[in-house]
């Protein structure tokens, strides 16, 4: 699992082997054809990692729906992700149901540049979205104080795999953009000649931000 640095977007993620709460996976070779969010959390038993693992419970069906798979991951060992689990079935009702990877050795971490040294020896709050060849395509980083915005990264999800289908591109806060609305985003013309065509094709503001209705 040697790496000099982080995979960047658009490259395939290096393979590992883990330990997980539902035994042991081979990412990304396991998730092949599925979507996955794959996060990091500072520690088990912590406030804001346990509203942040909740919150993603909360919102597992509709990733599932999106054909997209969660893994969780920490530097703790396997019997405290699964007592930590225990924790939250039976004080908070939920059940998490999504498998938490133990990689107490931090070997996972280091791969994946999730420790930042500026912010102690404890992960960071990462979050990868890899796509089903295994190909990274997002990365978010919040520091271990602030928590993630679960609703954000199910809307992530869902603008890869319209980009990917329509071949487009999003507007911001896509789908309730304050220029567009839902609407999507025409890819720049790359010769004059279907630049001058566009404002003719597409709504535009200009030929090179064109936009039309998803469907």
């Amino acid at each position: 699992m040697e790496q000099s640095r982080i995979p960047l977007l658009g490259e395939k993620v290096p393979s590992f082997e883990a330990q997980t709460t539902h035994g042991k996976i081979r990412f990304p070779e396991d998730y092949k054809g599925k979507w996955v969010v794959l996060f990091s959390h500072p520690a088990d038993f912590t406030p804001v990692c346990t509203s942040e693992f909740v919150a993603f419970q909360k919102r597992y069906e509709e990733f599932k729906k999106l054909g997209c798979e969660l893994i969780g991951l920490s530097i703790d060992q396997v019997f405290s992700h699964i007592k930590w689990i225990e924790w939250i079935k039976d004080k908070l009702n939920i059940e998490i149901e999504f498998p938490v990877i133990a990689d107490d050795q931090g070997k996972i971490a280091s791969l994946l540049g999730m420790i930042h040294p500026g912010k102690g020896t404890n992960t960071v709050r990462a979050v990868f979205v890899v796509d089903p060849k295994g190909i990274l395509r997002a990365m978010l980083y919040y520091p271990q104080e602030v928590g993630r915005n679960m609703d954000e990264i199910l809307r992530l999800v869902k603008a890869l795999q319209v980009s990917d289908e329509n071949g487009v591109a999003m507007p911001a806060n896509w789908p309730d953009n304050e220029l567009i609305g839902d609407k999507v985003i025409i890819p720049p013309a790359s010769d004059i000649e279907t630049a001058r065509k566009r404002t003719q094709q597409y709504e535009c503001y200009d030929w090179w931000f064109c936009y039309k209705p998803l469907k």
